[in-house]
């Protein structure tokens, strides 16, 4: 059976986590589909704690015979699966980062050549003036 502190604490993080999470949305420092989860996440914990008995069945379900070690080992799991999918997340961000590095690259050498190209027809027409002008 889950305590009335646990249950307290729990609403008290919920509640806390969804006002963070709105107010980072209205600021626009957080994007919507990043505060889902943990919109989603505050939302379980407050129908645990209103719900205990919820909490309990899952747990004795899942033959976990304390409903705390069931959350500690809920909170465990979704933020193993947040870190994971963060980390696929970051890779093609880091890919991403390089492509746009690389074309960068390219497209600096390929100003640098061009303004070379230029540099050496303008010093050609000027030597063409200079020839013409003396014969």
């Amino acid at each position: 059976m889950m305590t009335m502190t646990l249950r307290i604490a729990l609403i008290l993080v919920s509640v806390g986590t969804l006002f963070l999470m709105m107010r980072r949305i209205r600021q626009s420092k957080l994007q919507i589909e990043s505060a889902v989860f943990w919109i989603i996440l505050a939302l379980v914990l407050v129908v645990f704690s209103l719900f205990p008995r919820t909490a309990d069945l899952a747990a004795h379900f899942l033959g976990i015979y304390s409903t705390a070690n069931f959350l500690f080992l809920l909170a465990i799991f979704v933020l193993i699966v947040k870190v994971f999918y963060m980390t696929i997340h970051i890779s093609q961000l880091e890919t991403k980062i390089k492509e746009l590095a690389q074309k960068i690259a390219l497209e600096e050498k390929q100003d640098r050549e061009e303004k070379s190209r230029i540099e050496e027809l303008l010093e050609q027409n000027k030597a063409d003036k200079t020839d013409k002008t003396l014969s």
